[in-house]
């Protein structure tokens, strides 16, 4: 497909021809890099508090930093995303990854790993953004849904690749050795891009004014991610040091943890987005945060009882990693032509926000081995989402229905 064909298809235009495997399989990949990151950080904890001498609480800090700087630069990315095209767009993100991974590989101590984590948030803000629009240009409207779950689901294989090969790679050659690797390969998909992506179309001569805050559904979505990617970040920093330190299961086994999450939540990701239908969308996510807060519950429970570690696993990745699919999907569904990026952006920030600020309320909790207590402010987190998600569906319900009338 050439830049014609891009061009015509814009923010809603269809072109079969790029719809293929080739494309779907290179935006899941750039989707796991994204966030890639993040999961080595919370697998390889045990190994890296004790080679760099950090604690508990500045692990979490990485979290905060590198999530942080995501929604402060998601706003910004989206706008530029929507300018310069997708390919440029996802071609740069893998290569800031190499070089984000390559100097937390090299990090001598707290300083440069925090440096090389905020490196990293800008991966992450040009990721849905650009994915989104990606989809928007060269699939067609009846397989968007699928796409999108499955381009989500990438998130979910880098937490697999983080909590199986690459952390059994750092238990023979070390997690600085299995860090580097992961650069490597971040190099190989840039590669990719370059040459799998179609050109990007002129940039727009005109262009509608910037958004920096959200609006209508946007803003629902966005708080809604805020407190649903509070919770999670929390279970991706914590859950495997938790079982580590509280179940015995031992590092490896504990990052197993990981990626028994990381295979639910592809699971669970591709599953709703293929449900959520323009007719009940909006309903899906109060529903996956109430799921989420069981999730939550049961890994309380499993300090008493080790095996609901391994159901809660799968309940997290099912119920709460799908609820950011499912926003995505109902942001290309009522994107205005030439926001998708934007809004995609916007909500994005909301949930880049809430990795930003879960991890430093649950550090205290886990340095004081209060991992029950922690467990419970993430089911107090996923509740909120909830009631967020639930207000607004039946608000947006309201609006139908006076619409129609």
């Amino acid at each position: 497909m050439g830049a014609l064909s891009a061009q015509r298809a814009q923010d809603g235009g269809t072109d079969d021809r790029g719809g293929g495997r080739a494309l779907t399989a290179l935006l899941t990949v750039a989707m796991a890099l994204s966030m890639l990151q993040l999961f080595l950080l919370g697998v390889l904890g045990p190994r890296l508090m004790d080679d760099l001498d950090v604690s508990a609480t500045v692990l979490g800090l990485t979290t905060t930093i590198g999530f942080g700087t995501a929604a402060v630069l998601s706003p910004v990315g989206g706008r530029v995303v929507d300018r310069i095209g997708p390919r440029r767009a996802l071609v740069a993100l893998p290569l800031i990854t190499a070089v984000a991974l390559a100097l937390i590989a090299s990090a001598p101590g707290a300083g440069l790993l925090l440096a090389a984590v905020a490196l990293g948030g800008l991966p992450q803000a040009l990721a849905n953004p650009a994915t989104n629009k990606a989809i928007l240009a060269v699939v067609p409207p009846a397989r968007r849904g699928a796409t999108t779950g499955l381009k989500q689901s990438g998130v979910q294989l880098g937490a697999f690749a983080a909590g199986l090969p690459l952390a059994a790679l750092a238990a023979s050659v070390g997690w600085r050795g299995a860090v580097w690797a992961a650069a490597g390969l971040a190099v190989l998909v840039a590669g990719w891009a370059a040459r799998v992506l179609p050109p990007d179309p002129p940039p727009p001569t005109t262009a509608g004014p910037a958004r920096f805050l959200p609006r209508g559904h946007v803003a629902w979505l966005a708080v809604f991610s805020l407190f649903l990617g509070s919770g999670i970040a929390s279970v991706n920093t914590y859950v495997t040091l938790f079982g580590d330190e509280r179940l015995d299961l031992g590092p490896t086994a504990a990052g197993a943890l990981v990626a028994v999450l990381g295979v639910a939540g592809i699971a669970g990701r591709i599953g709703w987005s293929k449900a959520a239908r323009p007719d009940r969308a909006h309903w899906l996510p109060g529903g996956l945060a109430l799921g989420s807060v069981g999730a939550a519950l049961l890994l309380a429970a499993s300090v008493h009882a080790m095996p609901l570690a391994w159901v809660a696993a799968v309940a997290v990745g099912v119920f709460a990693v799908s609820g950011n699919a499912v926003s995505m999907v109902l942001v290309m569904q009522r994107a205005a032509p030439g926001r998708a990026g934007q809004d995609s952006a916007l909500v994005a920030a909301g949930f880049f926000a809430g990795f930003a600020v879960g991890p430093p309320l649950f550090g205290p909790l886990a340095e004081a081995g209060h991992y029950g207590a922690g467990w419970l402010l993430v089911a107090a987190e996923f509740t909120v989402a909830a009631g967020v998600a639930y207000a607004w569906a039946m608000r947006d319900g309201r609006i139908a229905a006076g619409t129609t009338s």
